[in-house]
């Protein structure tokens, strides 16, 4: 992330909501909302007229959205701008979407009557390019996940891998693995995928809890 405030984008199509979320983060003085957009086809234009991750930090995005609805936009947005965290944003129950949304690369998910405080914490992580999970969150990719990555442990990681894994699931994203490592970012991805594959896991948050689980039974 740039020095300076995290650039968000709102992207939901109820004025109330997005007046009601700005007053939130307003009370964030780094946290800045400087787009909004109403439909799931403005989200991408905004984000497109911005550079991505260039002009923005942080998209927010409400699951509902007209036209394109949000899971679909959340897509689009992970195959343009991989590097540009979107956070979801609902009036669903958490173990009705949440896994979705975060098996498909979102940095989180909030119901839209969440604590102001976890919203402004959320906004935070996914900034800094980590992944915000309430307890609700976790309970629900626990149980989906299951016994993911039960064939595998760590020790079927070489050496490089277990470095990308360790940085991985310490929220640090590909280019920034790239730069400790002295790694082409495409190299690292190569990693990441493998790491993936050798844990049975579908992404950077299975990765994590699987870390999170070998980590309480001592096995890192």
């Amino acid at each position: 992330m740039h020095s300076g405030k995290i650039r968000v984008l709102l992207g939901d199509d109820h004025r109330i909501v997005r007046e009601g979320l700005k007053q939130v983060l307003a009370d964030a003085p780094e946290v800045e909302v400087c787009a909004e957009a109403t439909t799931g086809a403005e989200v991408l234009d905004a984000v497109r007229d911005r550079g991505g991750p260039n002009g923005l930090d942080v998209v927010l995005l409400d699951i509902a959205m007209p036209g394109r609805d949000g899971l679909d936009v959340l897509q689009e947005l992970r195959k343009s701008w991989p590097a540009l965290p979107v956070l979801m944003l609902s009036t669903y129950p958490e173990k009705q979407y949440a896994v979705r949304c975060i098996k498909l690369g979102a940095s989180g998910y909030l119901n839209k009557s969440a604590d102001p405080d976890d919203m402004v914490a959320a906004v935070r992580k996914a900034a800094a390019g980590g992944v915000f999970v309430t307890s609700l969150t976790a309970e629900a990719l626990a149980s989906a996940v299951g016994g993911a990555g039960a064939k595998a442990g760590p020790e079927a990681l070489s050496h490089r891998e277990h470095q990308v894994f360790r940085l991985l699931i310490l929220g640090h994203s590909v280019s920034e693995i790239g730069a400790q490592l002295q790694l082409a970012p495409n190299t690292v991805s190569t990693y990441r995928t493998r790491i993936l594959e050798k844990t049975g896991t579908k992404n950077d948050v299975e990765l994590a809890l699987y870390a999170e689980r070998l980590g309480k039974g001592g096995a890192l």
